[in-house]
């Protein structure tokens, strides 16, 4: 078996997928998460990108059957966390107006990251490593703030955390482990970027969410594709069993084997 079989074997990935079925399993999977957990519902955070869109989707979906079969209130929580000022924030807001959340926050993180990063620079001063915050450094504090803040409220209304992973960014362990990548449940983890864009056309995401490049929003300018110097369609084509330019699938195996620890629980011994 080849690794780019392994690697789909691993990840789940189906070389192509019926929306509607796919949007049918993931919402019956959220439910019965939701029951087994005994909690009142779900939060997720909206970045205004994609893959947000489409788990915000779900999670109205879920909440709003699980209400109506029950006759008890479950709801979706949608939280918007800005860094200062966000460029693009009525993107989220607009996935929100879209699916009619009745639930929302905005939550911005700049104070908190802003105290987190100078305490870490005090940090290093002492150890004789005087240095500002590399801005990769200062973007991971930003994914670990933003999921510190989720949990509080989370806890606080009993809700799961709902994570945005995805196939593709597994592949390339492009997320930060205990930041973005720290969730109670992921409903998409199975599919590939491609795949999360054709449920967010059957569902109705906005267009100009589906015409926007991908990003993490760590830093001004980062976009997902410059920082790991392949496309979205190689990795989706890699992940559908097909064959790509052999540069981009030497560096989609790289990624992938550079980061096998983001994809494994904390070891023990």
């Amino acid at each position: 078996m080849s690794l780019q079989q392994e690697i789909i074997e691993k990840l789940g990935v189906k070389p192509s997928i019926d929306p509607a079925a796919e949007v049918r399993k993931r919402v019956d999977f959220l439910k019965e998460y939701v029951r087994l957990s005994h909690t009142k519902g779900l939060l997720i955070a909206i970045s205004g990108g994609i893959d947000s869109a489409v788990t915000t989707f779900l999670c109205k979906q879920a909440t709003d059957e699980l209400t109506q079969e029950t006759g008890q209130e479950y709801i979706t929580l949608g939280v918007f966390q800005p860094y200062g000022e966000q460029a693009d924030i009525e993107h989220s807001y607009a996935v929100a107006k879209t699916f009619n959340l009745q639930h929302v926050v905005e939550t911005n993180i700049q104070e908190a990251v802003d105290e987190i990063a100078l305490e870490a620079e005090h940090g290093l001063k002492k150890i004789g490593q005087p240095r500002h915050m590399s801005h990769q450094g200062k973007g991971n504090i930003k994914a670990r703030t933003r999921m510190v803040t989720q949990y509080a409220l989370a806890f606080e209304l009993n809700l799961l955390v709902v994570g945005t992973d995805h196939a593709s960014e597994a592949l390339t362990g492009f997320y930060t482990k205990w930041g973005d990548g720290a969730v109670d449940i992921t409903p998409l983890s199975s599919l590939n970027k491609r795949q999360v864009r054709q449920i967010a056309a059957h569902v109705g995401v906005p267009q100009e969410i589906l015409d926007k490049a991908p990003t993490a929003g760590l830093w001004e300018g980062q976009t997902d594709e410059g920082e790991l110097g392949v496309t979205y369609e190689d990795n989706s084509d890699y992940l559908e069993g097909k064959d790509i330019n052999p540069k981009a699938k030497e560096i989609l195996e790289s990624l992938y084997n550079r980061t096998e620890h983001k994809r494994n629980v904390i070891p023990g011994i």
